[in-house]
């Protein structure tokens, strides 16, 4: 009986802890990175996402919004991520579970 509440006791433990820590994902962008970005986002026209609420970091997107993968140009440390353009930012979305992690403006 105490080696099942010990063994639950850790599988909430770790599952709190992974929760957290996919809350904290950010992404180090340096400036000239934010300037490629929002550069190729006006050079390749990409049609911006229209929506009522504008997104924040941490949010959930909804699934009808449509996630842009990430161009190799921007570098391998965003390839994992997707993004959306919407209301002139760009945002990094975690594709696993459509959070919002990073927003250029």
């Amino acid at each position: 009986m105490k080696r099942a509440v010990f063994a639950g006791a850790t599988a909430l433990a770790l599952l709190t802890a992974g929760h957290a820590l996919a809350e904290s994902v950010t992404l180090q962008i340096a400036p000239e990175q934010r300037t490629r970005i929002r550069e190729y986002v006006v050079q390749e026209r990409v049609k911006p996402v229209v929506v009522k609420e504008r997104f924040s970091v941490g949010a959930t997107l909804p699934a009808d919004v449509e996630l842009r993968t990430v161009p190799d140009t921007w570098g391998p440390g965003f390839s994992r991520y997707r993004y959306v353009y919407s209301n002139n930012n760009v945002y990094f979305v975690d594709p696993a579970d459509r959070r919002v992690i990073q927003e250029i403006d």
